[in-house]
């Protein structure tokens, strides 16, 4: 069996090697790219079908079949596929797009992404500069007109000293909610605008993103005072741990080691193997338990023991749902 992806992978590998050798048996060829000569063979077909845009016999690869059916050893020709060993360079409108949309990417992402993108950056300018250097490219990302709206309604909520009222999107419970907040200060980080609030609905202060509000509306009541509430710093991190948080663990494997870095931690130690164990504090354990499903098997929850017991307990009743009725 091969799937469609390793099959691709195995095309583009397999035009320079036949073009690189003369009278290579098929045995040969399944040999040397881990694969039996069936294979080889379907391969073949799939690239006698391939070619350069227009689909007329010049432009088409050449497969001799009959070099592979005459031959005892099954020897493996093809002809006209010179373009594929030319090495592939971007156009200046490809090259242009990408470095746009890698520099609108960074604008909303947060900081720990920025290295990665930014080395991307430099890889993509040097590689298609041409001996020219490339005109800078500056994004700037417009907010949506709903998004002018409530800034601006909640601008005036805290110029007024009045509360506001907000249908908010909840993505860890995947619902919205209308809430009466006091509107304490407009902030931006990592790409995004908050409204840091005192909410009567949680009875705590919250923060909240404006992209996630669905509409605000300014309430003819009074913003309560909360002298005992100081101004809020995001230059360290959004999160802000609670009283009532939970705190947990999870083991993360090798190729998960990045909810580590993408997600707020306590302190993280070495398992061995490339296994990661991290601890941290969760105002929603539903959170918890939706990422540990979704990144499964790659993250366990640990600790506390009966959030392990509901990743385990959601995870069979999901599955539970894919069986075929019973007749």
């Amino acid at each position: 069996m091969s799937g469609a992806r390793e099959q691709v992978s195995r095309l583009l590998a397999l035009v320079p090697y036949l073009q690189t050798r003369t009278d290579v048996s098929l045995g040969q060829v399944a040999a040397d790219f881990g694969v039996r000569p069936e294979q080889i063979m379907k391969d073949l077909k799939v690239l006698w079908m391939c070619g350069l845009p227009g689909l007329t016999p010049d432009k088409m690869i050449d497969v001799d079949f009959e070099a592979i059916e005459d031959d005892p050893e099954g020897v493996v020709r093809i002809d006209n596929a010179d373009f594929l060993s030319r090495p592939v360079r971007l156009g200046s409108s490809e090259a242009s797009a990408l470095i746009v949309a890698l520099r609108a990417l960074r604008e909303g992402s947060p900081d720990s992404s920025h290295d990665v993108i930014d080395r991307c950056l430099v890889k993509l300018e040097d590689a298609t500069a041409s001996g020219q250097t490339p005109p800078p490219v500056e994004v700037h990302l417009r907010q949506s007109p709903l998004a002018v709206r409530n800034t601006g309604l909640l601008e005036e909520a805290i110029r007024s000293n009045r509360q506001a009222r907000i249908d908010y999107y909840v993505p860890t419970r995947d619902e919205t909610t209308t809430r009466t907040v006091d509107p304490l200060e407009l902030l931006s980080s990592e790409g995004h605008d908050y409204l840091d609030a005192w909410c009567h609905l949680a009875s705590a202060r919250r923060l909240f993103r404006l992209d996630r509000m669905h509409a605000v509306e300014i309430v003819d009541e009074p913003r309560q005072e909360h002298d005992d509430l100081t101004p809020r710093d995001l230059s360290e991190g959004l999160f802000e741990a609670g009283p009532d948080d939970v705190a947990a663990v999870m083991h993360l494997e090798r190729y998960a080691r990045w909810v580590a870095d993408y997600y707020p931690v306590d302190s993280v130690e070495e398992l061995g193997d490339g296994r990661l164990e991290a601890r941290l504090r969760v105002g929603d354990p539903r959170w918890l338990v939706r990422l540990a499903l979704r990144v499964a098997p790659g993250l366990t929850v640990v600790e506390p023991t009966e959030l392990h017991a509901e990743v385990a307990r959601t995870a069979r009743a999901t599955l539970a749902l894919y069986d075929p009725p019973s007749a």
